[in-house]
């Protein structure tokens, strides 16, 4: 092992992170690497080396548009951190990093040989393109350069001051963008943003954004529940639904920046999910016109009670009003309360003029009793 690569990999060691590594076509050098120096234990959580179409689709959980994209590295990095916190956050900050690459191999290809790498942590993601001059090294040339970066990109991560030195022709490339989910989370606890949304690979968006459907929740943790019950929802919609986080809330104190890009966390690789500063369902119609906000009963009762409008039936009918005015419905499933009983829609007293603005969700299509305050209470814990 080259002097460097040592040197840096026992700093890596040094470091309290642990990862989750994902190589796919290139990386694998940087995992030998990791392996080869005494201490790698403290580092790798885990390594997966998904070769085969049928284990990388496995891995992400459905076949991506193009294996080797930057979009399906920072999938695979989500992926990759979300599988570190189930096995280790609850000790160390953890880490996803992936790698998804083309490069030179014993028959000819008409592309770039390129690498994408990623790692996605819970303040940030950072992604890697490395666009390789074709022809210009043998495939080990190729390998050492995209292990290089991938090791470089973990020392990024970590906060290292050590970087590995490497040769770039003049048609190499290597291009960084780094996504900011903490400073996100600060615009949206300053007032600076009413809202931003993460996308499942990790993209921020911070404009132009109109859901079709939204499922909000604290997702404290997020549970099979939710998950199912998103699923349902799409299904009877027939269109996509999102999650939605509101950093403030009615009935409960504002959560914090670093409780917010902890939750966010959870959707790594997987979902969307938007964060807002809308505690109350009329601030999300003004926010996402034309919405179905998917509800359980016990909040669809909270939206048709006077309590959380001053008291005021009046304040009541004029915000269900301007909801319905603003394009936006309720998709209401039921649930079990404390008394083991389960209630639905037909239960809830809803005022005549506003019957049409609730829609049911059959206890047929989705009943999961099941609550993120069980789990809490229980020592449970959420989605893995």
């Amino acid at each position: 092992m080259e002097a460097d690569i040592k040197q840096l990999v026992q700093t890596i060691h040094d470091a309290p992170e642990r990862i989750v590594l994902v190589a796919a076509g290139a990386g694998t050098e940087a995992l030998s690497n990791l392996l080869g120096v005494a201490g790698a234990t403290r580092t790798l959580l885990e390594a997966l080396v998904p070769y085969s179409k049928a284990a990388f689709d496995e891995f992400l959980g459905q076949p991506p548009a193009k294996y080797v994209t930057e979009r399906t590295a920072r999938l695979l990095a989500g992926r990759a951190f979300t599988r570190a916190r189930w096995l280790d956050a609850a000790t160390n900050p953890v880490i996803g990093l992936a790698c998804t690459a083309t490069i030179v191999t014993d028959r000819p290809k008409r592309g770039e040989h390129r690498a994408y790498i990623a790692t996605w942590q819970p303040d940030r993601l950072v992604e890697y393109g490395v666009h390789l001059n074709k022809g210009y090294r043998d495939r080990a040339g190729e390998e050492n350069l995209v292990s290089r970066v991938i090791l470089n990109a973990l020392a990024e991560a970590m906060d290292l001051d050590y970087r590995l030195p490497y040769t770039l022709s003049d048609e190499d490339k290597v291009t960084v963008t780094t996504h900011r989910f903490g400073e996100a989370a600060q615009q949206i606890h300053d007032g600076e943003l009413d809202y931003f949304g993460v996308t499942a690979d990790g993209r921020i968006r911070r404009k132009h954004i109109n859901p079709q459907a939204i499922l909000s929740g604290s997702f404290n943790p997020l549970h099979d529940g939710h998950l199912e019950l998103l699923q349902v929802s799409a299904q009877l919609l027939g269109h996509p639904v999102a999650f939605e986080i509101s950093a403030q809330n009615v009935d409960k104190p504002p959560i914090t920046p670093d409780i917010v890009v902890d939750r966010i966390a959870q959707f790594a690789g997987r979902w969307p999910v938007y964060v807002t500063n809308a505690p109350t369902y009329l601030e999300k119609a003004r926010l996402f016109p034309n919405t179905v906000f998917v509800i359980g009963f016990d909040t669809a009762e909270r939206v048709l009670h006077p309590r959380y409008y001053q008291k005021s039936t009046t304040r009541l009918y004029e915000a269900l009003d301007e909801i319905r005015k603003l394009g936006c419905s309720f998709l209401v499933a039921g649930r079990q309360d404390e008394d083991g009983v389960f209630r639905d829609l037909k239960e809830l007293n809803i005022p005549t003029r506003y019957v049409n603005l609730f829609h049911p969700i059959p206890a047929e299509a989705f009943r999961k009793d099941i609550s993120s305050s069980e789990l809490r209470a229980t020592g449970q814990r959420g989605s893995r």
